[in-house]
């Protein structure tokens, strides 16, 4: 984990690398869940280079916090994240979705280093999330656990069952990220289930409950630290505004980007793009 101060610069290269890796994943099969990637890495960036305490070279370090993958399907959004904090080396993203590989299309904890559930079956993350807070508090261990979800999932009751669980045993040390893209597999999320008022919802059941742009590395980076000094005995919830696509001008306008297939010359063009808003130094290989 590192200070605040100063802290922006790098987190910005840090999104930027996994946007990239994640486009380079996709191109591997020439589709996939690109449009999650793009709109969640800043949250990423900040979660894996500023928030959480780990050991790259050791995942399943007694130590560490836990970061939940419940969106399953943002898989490789998450691989690239754990290529740029080094837990999974670069070389292996050219293995993406294919047969033995230990980055599959959807995240399963039994294949991939650093992947703490398998998910895809969405409203599980924040129940499980609940569990390990809870076991983890009887150890007397003082890990955070954060569960990473998508707005689809506030369609599940056992989303909700999870919230109320975790403010009844007042779990000061869960903190759930929600992306709110506003983009489902069946259409926009708030037409497949309306879910606001979001903010009050969350805190009338009992969350510590913000909400800022996704998208926006510095309001980003103040909410994580804001979740984490609340003295109050409460869980924490942040909620993010994102853009899919973000980055990639004709992906984040592109109609039906919830799981998007992308013809091979729009790869390259895509990474063109991508390099031509590098924030610094040369252009991985």
């Amino acid at each position: 984990m590192t200070d605040s101060a100063a802290a922006l610069p790098a987190l910005a290269r840090a999104a930027w690398r996994i946007r990239r890796l994640a486009l380079r994943m996709g191109e591997v099969q020439g589709q996939g869940y690109i449009g999650q990637a793009l709109g969640w890495a800043d949250v990423l960036a900040v979660a894996y280079r500023h928030a959480l305490q780990m050991r790259p070279e050791d995942p399943q370090w007694a130590g560490r916090d836990r970061f939940l993958l419940s969106h399953g399907h943002y898989a490789i959004a998450h691989y690239a994240a754990l290529i740029e904090a080094g837990v999974i080396p670069e070389s292996e993203l050219e293995t993406y979705g294919s047969d033995d590989s230990r980055l599959p299309m959807s995240g399963m904890a039994t294949y991939t280093p650093g992947m703490e559930m398998s998910g895809g079956s969405l409203g599980q993350g924040l129940a499980i999330g609940v569990g390990m807070a809870l076991g983890l508090r009887q150890q007397g261990h003082g890990a955070w656990v954060y569960n990473s979800m998508s707005d689809g999932e506030l369609d599940e009751g056992a989303t909700w069952e999870a919230a109320m669980g975790a403010a009844h045993h007042g779990l000061d040390r869960l903190i759930c990220l929600v992306d709110i893209n506003n983009q489902q597999a069946d259409g926009p999320s708030s037409q497949v289930m309306g879910f606001e008022p979001l903010h009050d919802k969350w805190s009338a059941f009992g969350w510590f409950v913000q909400r800022v742009d996704g998208n926006d590395l510095a309001a980003v980076l103040q909410a994580f630290d804001a979740a984490r000094a609340h003295t109050g005995r409460q869980p924490r919830v942040i909620l993010f505004d994102t853009l899919m696509g973000k980055g990639v001008p004709f992906l984040e306008t592109r109609e039906k980007n919830h799981f998007i297939r992308v013809d091979p010359p729009e790869w390259r063009l895509a990474l063109d793009i991508l390099d031509a808003s590098e924030p610094t130094g040369g252009i991985p290989s």
